[in-house]
């Protein structure tokens, strides 16, 4: 039997048009997109393609553009990078919401705990949702930077953004999103639609290659790099391009974003069916907001039992899912996003995520809603 991947807001298969993409970067245009001889203007020729064709995507300048090599990446380079501007300015004062990324908030944390920033963390509703009121009332004259994803990882809860991008431009505060969780689907327009200084990208989010991401950074904003050695994209980036890698990611942008490659129905459908089967059970409760969220993404906690013996269960009933917890030497931490909310300690430990995809069908559905309670029981006993 094959297994029910429902992990896709972990990662997607890449797709065979990606990896054709790809390909001709690996034995024909290998060459290094710095080098002036003819083998390395090749190179630099399909770079600057690239860069053209996802800033077309974008609808924005191609020098507004950076490649990066992930998520994670593009986050840090736009928090540490943003930051440091900022305090070069006098301006040591950072805002950010509890339910970020490790990505996003252990970068603001680093900045707090080692360069003298002072760091305001957002309270968010039960739903985890940031209200622009409260950043309205936490910037203050010095603050360098305002930083809210687009959608959580964990729970699906989509913030609003565009309002909040809009007042920190009003306020002259620079405003990063990491919209990772967003592309392929939530509907695209362009890249202004999130209202921010600074976007993050992340291509196997959306059926792309790992080890692939982009920054978009509004011109003229210039933050300080992060990784230092060479003049390469436009100085912000140090480092030899991976054109295999960007290959894979603007084809990836241009298929699968501009038309979501996550189909709204029946995701949502399949999603709300889910939740009705799980919350039908005792001790079992929702997490998220139920509309403002995206289509694919169902996160609950089981009372009485943890992630790790849910997720391991699912496991060999054929399911692949995972949870908000760093499981490690047998311990679960709980999901700092469930915390943020308000939901207890004990609970917080027993999140489950199904986030699904292209591929997930109303059998698979059918199949999980038939084992759940079984299942559930068994991790209680």
């Amino acid at each position: 039997m094959n297994p029910i991947y429902w992990d896709y807001n972990a990662t997607t298969p890449p797709d065979p048009r990606v990896r054709q993409a790809m390909e001709p970067f690996s034995d024909q245009l290998w060459g290094n997109p710095s080098s002036v001889h003819s083998i390395g203007r090749r190179a630099r020729a399909a770079l600057d393609e690239f860069r053209y064709r996802l800033a077309g995507a974008w609808r924005c300048k191609p020098s507004e553009v950076i490649f990066t090599s992930g998520g994670t990446e593009s986050n840090n380079l736009a928090v540490l990078g943003a930051a440091r501007l900022g305090k070069s300015q006098g301006r040591c004062h950072l805002v950010a919401s509890p339910v970020e990324h490790h990505a996003v908030l252990h970068a603001f944390k680093y900045l707090e705990s080692q360069e003298g920033f002072t760091l305001t963390l957002l309270p968010v509703d039960h739903h985890g949702r940031v209200s622009t009121e409260t950043v309205a009332a936490a910037l203050r004259p010095d603050t360098a930077l305002v930083s809210v994803m687009t959608a959580n990882n964990e729970t699906g809860t989509i913030q609003p953004v565009a309002e909040i991008g809009r007042l920190c431009r009003q306020q002259g505060v620079t405003f990063h999103t990491d919209a990772v969780q967003s592309f392929g689907k939530l509907p695209f327009e362009s890249i202004h639609q999130f209202e921010a200084d600074l976007v993050s990208v992340c291509a196997h989010k959306f059926h792309g290659p790992k080890g692939a991401g982009a920054l978009f950074i509004r011109s003229p904003l210039l933050p300080h790099p992060t990784q230092h050695g060479g003049a390469q994209e436009n100085e912000r980036r140090g480092g030899t391009e991976n054109l295999a890698a960007v290959a894979g990611l603007v084809t990836a942008f241009e298929c699968f974003v501009p038309q979501p490659v996550f189909p709204a129905d029946p995701l949502r459908e399949w999603t709300e069916r889910l939740a009705r089967a799980v919350t039908s059970l005792p001790g079992v409760e929702r997490h998220g907001c139920p509309e403002n969220r995206l289509s694919n993404t169902l996160a609950f906690s089981v009372e009485g039992t943890d992630s790790i013996s849910l997720l391991a269960n699912l496991d060999l009933e054929g399911v692949c899912a995972s949870s908000g917890s760093a499981c490690t030497a047998g311990s679960v931490e709980p999901s700092h996003v469930l915390r943020a909310m308000g939901v207890p300690e004990s609970r917080a430990k027993a999140l489950v995520r199904f986030s699904l995809g292209r591929e997930s069908t109303e059998n698979e559905v059918a199949q999980v809603e038939r084992l759940l309670p079984s299942l559930i029981a068994r991790c209680r006993g």
